[in-house]
């Protein structure tokens, strides 16, 4: 029988065949079963791997925590400590510039992912998939979370031509060289998802089972959601900008055609104070589109100056390796 001592050592030898990636912010609550549970798969499934762990800037118990997780493996663990906040992504690109597995699989801490689903998509991975994403099945969230995200998806679909089922869930597997791919992207405002899917080859989806979270709150509320989507849209399509547009083209011709009705209204019917709460109305919507359309254009002109003025996206204070 293999015992824990010729598992780690083996490790340390032979390359990680599995990264697994799971950023972690304010998770002390979950990180104990993740831990147990993540093992308890990787193990079991029998290939070597990796996990590597973001802390991104957890004000709870976690950072001790982790430190502790590491002290118990050592050679399979690894722990990456940012120094604030950036954001879930910005801790999957830390970890994605520090993987050294063939197969990386990202993974949610709140365990709503269970980690023993993770064989599923590494056995597609290996019947030639280089890009595995998950539908979650009989999913435990609420009602304004799942029609809010069949709502994203639908929008999400027509802007980008990106067609993944159930774009939230972060249970995904993605080949070497996608990785790399992502990695030497360098943008500043990213998701991850639907970058790693416009570089896929063979992409496919499978269903994941889903379970409510055992401990601690969502990260995500509305705003961040809001701001999810204007990253994915503006980021891989120019499709808003080309909507309003059209808007204004239309509008533009409507408009003229307004002038010359009244004009000839008042050469046959002559001057008259009627209509005005009409003119406001139709003034009020014009003013509305146009504040809309620079709000679109700003998004994209924001994003043009996250990417010139060069700051790093996140700070690593410490790496446990």
């Amino acid at each position: 029988m293999t015992s824990y001592a010729d598992i780690t050592e083996n490790t340390v030898r032979v390359k990680p065949y599995l990264s697994i990636v799971v950023p972690v912010y304010n998770e002390a609550g979950n990180l104990e079963n993740l831990y147990s549970r993540l093992t308890q798969a990787l193990d079991a499934y029998g290939k070597p791997y990796e996990i590597i762990l973001i802390n991104d800037g957890s004000r709870d118990a976690t950072e001790a925590m982790l430190n502790e997780l590491y002290a118990r493996r050592p050679q399979q663990l690894r722990i990456v400590h940012f120094n604030g906040n950036f954001g879930q992504h910005m801790a999957i690109m830390a970890g994605f510039e520090r993987v050294r597995g063939d197969i990386i699989v990202t993974l949610d801490a709140d365990l709503q992912n269970p980690p023993e689903e993770i064989p599923k998509l590494v056995q597609a991975m290996e019947a030639g998939h280089d890009y595995v994403g998950s539908i979650r099945k009989h999913r435990q969230d609420t009602w304004f979370r799942r029609h809010a995200s069949r709502i994203n998806n639908a929008i999400r679909a027509r802007i980008t031509g990106i067609v993944m089922t159930d774009q939230g869930c972060m249970l995904r597997a993605y080949s070497r060289a996608i990785i790399d791919a992502v990695v030497a992207s360098k943008e500043s405002s990213i998701y991850i998802p639907a970058l790693a899917y416009s570089y896929a080859i063979n992409p496919t989806e499978i269903e994941v089972e889903h379970s409510l979270r055992a401990a601690g709150e969502s990260k995500y509320n509305l705003y961040r959601l809001l701001r999810l989507n204007f990253d994915l849209m503006t980021g891989f399509s120019l499709v808003p900008l080309q909507v309003f547009t059209v808007f204004g083209i239309l509008v533009s011709l409507l408009s003229t055609l307004f002038v010359v009705y009244l004009m000839i209204r008042r050469v046959f019917v002559g001057p008259e104070a009627e209509g005005i709460f009409t003119l406001f109305a139709i003034l009020y919507f014009v003013l509305g589109l146009a504040l809309m359309g620079l709000g679109v254009a700003g998004e994209y002109i924001g994003r043009i100056y996250n990417e010139v003025r060069q700051r790093p996206f996140f700070i690593v204070r410490k790496v446990i390796e």
